[in-house]
């Protein structure tokens, strides 16, 4: 089915207020994600209402928690996310960060037990509006793992995020943004929904033989995904874990810690004011040059042309603002399922979308 993304937002917000959440705190968590919907990134999009539905009802997502500051030094913040939405929290401690990097230059923040930040890039993005530049390193926890190291057949990691945003004054940002393991689990789920196969080299069999089939990971002995490029993947994933983990004084995916089935990120973040640094004219120019030399190379065929990180998110924004953001079935009827357990009935949805 296709959703108009403006009838949508209002859909997910009435589910996130019937669980519990404030008016604010809902308009904040459906914003970001339908966002990730009209951006292509259906893996991080109203997809996820069911787990945030059911992490609300078992007291795993703190609706009314907000970022708290547990220590200021310097340029460098520890922020506890409490279980808040990572839609809330995830924005004000990057807020947090750009007032501290305003003011030194840089600035380090650890980000601690935030419910799923949901797309990262959202909050690189955030700080890429303030023309500051951001680095982040998240791990994914609260679950079993369910990503292979190079080399192994059972999960030990998660998807593991990495994200990189710069500002392009007069333009838009460069964003960088992804899983480090080849694609993104919500991705896998999106495909096993619609009856898809994923792409070659993205998952293995509880064997290690690599299959395109996303019911392997349904199975038993399930199979698990895989990481990009193998061992650079893992190897940036298994930092991801050290820096957003065990640095934050949070908690890594080792199994001395707790699997309740919900999804907890913690992140550290660094946020550069490139004023402190430079030039900011030449950065500018400079930047802006390398993007039209990148973009000038003959194209491979049947490609329009070469994208920098950050354009395929626009494009899909700019078609599916116009056109709807396309849902599969099942992951329909699993957002119309959740909506009715708190009380938003399936004729109180279809009216919001008539």
């Amino acid at each position: 089915m296709i959703v108009n993304h403006e009838k949508l937002t209002k859909v997910v917000e009435a589910i996130c207020v019937a669980a519990g959440a404030g008016a604010s705190e809902a308009s904040m968590t459906a914003g970001h994600l339908v966002e990730a919907n009209l951006k292509g990134h259906d893996s991080h999009g109203v997809g996820m209402i069911p787990i945030y539905v059911n992490n609300l009802k078992k007291g795993f997502c703190q609706p009314d928690s907000h970022a708290e500051v547990l220590s200021s030094n310097g340029s460098i913040v520890v922020v506890d996310g409490k279980l808040g939405f990572g839609q809330v929290v995830g924005p004000e401690s990057m807020d947090i960060g750009i007032d501290v990097a305003r003011q030194h230059g840089i600035a380090v923040v650890a980000l601690k037990n935030a419910h799923h930040l949901g797309r990262i890039g959202a909050h690189a993005e955030r700080v890429a509006a303030q023309g500051m530049i951001s680095i982040h390193y998240v791990n994914v926890v609260g679950h079993d793992p369910q990503v292979s190291p190079f080399g192994g057949t059972v999960p030990r990691l998660g998807t593991n995020p990495f994200c990189c945003a710069i500002p392009v004054e007069g333009d838009d940002p460069i964003v960088l943004d992804m899983a480090t393991s080849a694609i993104a689990a919500g991705k896998v789920r999106v495909a096993l929904n619609s009856g898809l196969n994923v792409p070659d080299g993205c998952l293995i069999d509880a064997e290690g033989n690599e299959t395109t089939d996303p019911k392997v990971i349904t199975l038993n002995p399930a199979g698990s995904q895989t990481h990009f490029g193998k061992h650079k993947g893992f190897g940036l994933a298994f930092i991801c874990e050290v820096l957003a983990g065990a640095l934050t004084g949070a908690w890594s995916v080792q199994p001395g810690n707790i699997r309740q089935g919900t999804v907890v990120n913690h992140m550290l973040a660094f946020i550069i004011d490139p004023k402190m640094i430079g030039d900011t004219d030449s950065f500018t120019s400079e930047t802006k040059a390398l993007i039209e030399y990148i973009k000038s190379t003959p194209t491979a065929k049947d490609v329009d042309s070469v994208l920098i990180p950050g354009e395929p998110e626009r494009i899909a924004k700019a078609n599916r603002e116009v056109n709807g953001i396309p849902i599969d079935e099942t992951s329909w009827q699993g957002i119309v399922a959740a909506g009715a357990t708190v009380g938003v009935t399936a004729e109180m949805i279809s009216a919001m979308l008539a």
